[in-house]
């Protein structure tokens, strides 16, 4: 399991009854999570006195119950800097776990040494854009919400990186790859963080068991002569790590290197243990 244990300004404090309660910065938040499974008794303070409570409705969805909580703060990881605000279906703008494949393909843009341009699809509120801005890439950021792409520019602002070498587009993310292979143009790296179900801008259905493999199967055509990483994300329980291997090895072998898949995951604190946060496949020369 690849584990996002470098944060200094969130952890998951402890887990039980299908929930976690996680510090974000100065703030508690308790959050419904499917993988928590088990019950063990809930002791410690932060569950009977989080700033914000998500709770899940039986019909589907949810809501929050706030006690203490700003309408937005942020947090830090290493030089980035998160604008976290809570929205709807239990989400606050971040998936700490990323930081596990932000460190890896940071490392790999700064010791590229040479110009790498990086393509993130369903980019969303731009955790992986800003990191691989700030390893030094010139990075192509795509998603199909106009709100979103406005929130990863805040955190650009945030972070310092307003000026950084960043294409900021709303577009469905298939149409978008469809036409860049038609301009010929070319990258070193693709990064995508795909929705299990979503609709781009004029309505399009995304489903991610049909989908993914053709705009694979795209990307490969956007790659350059030497490229250097692909990534792809998954929150989708049927897509395993070993699926995301395959698929990835079959497009991408004749390019050489190598495919790793595994869990990603984020340290719990009170306990030792690592919680499960999706899988992630890995393309590398």
């Amino acid at each position: 399991m690849w584990i996002a244990d470098q944060w200094k300004d969130y952890e998951v404090i402890d887990t039980s009854s299908g929930e976690k309660l996680e510090r974000w910065g100065d703030y508690l938040l308790v959050r419904p999570d499917p993988q928590v499974i088990w019950n063990t008794p809930k002791t410690l303070r932060g569950w009977k006195h989080p700033n914000a409570h998500y709770h899940r409705s039986k019909k589907g969805g949810g809501e929050w119950e706030f006690f203490d909580l700003p309408q937005q703060w942020s947090i830090r990881y290493g030089d980035l800097t998160f604008q976290l605000k809570p929205f709807s279906f239990k989400h606050t703008g971040l998936f700490p776990e990323q930081a596990a494949n932000w460190d890896w393909f940071s490392d790999k843009i700064r010791t590229a040494g040479r110009p790498v341009k990086v393509l993130n699809l369903f980019a969303y509120t731009g955790g992986a854009t800003l990191a691989a801005a700030a390893a030094g890439a010139s990075v192509t950021h795509v998603d199909a919400s106009k709100g979103m792409v406005g929130w990863a520019k805040e955190n650009a602002r945030s972070s310092g990186l307003s000026e950084a070498p960043i294409r900021w587009i709303v577009d469905d993310c298939v149409k978008f790859v469809e036409r860049e292979i038609r301009r010929g143009n070319h990258y070193d790296a693709v990064i995508m963080d795909p929705p299990s179900y979503g609709r781009g801008p004029k309505g399009e259905i995304w489903k991610i068991e049909d989908a993914i493999y053709p705009l694979v199967q795209l990307c490969a055509k956007l790659l350059s002569e030497e490229p250097l990483f692909f990534l792809i994300n998954s929150y989708t329980t049927g897509l395993a790590p070993s699926v995301l291997s395959y698929m990835m090895g079959t497009e991408l072998n004749s390019f050489g290197g190598h495919v790793s898949a595994q869990e990603v995951g984020l340290p719990v604190s009170s306990n030792g243990l690592v919680l499960p946060c999706g899988a992630s496949g890995r393309w590398e020369r």
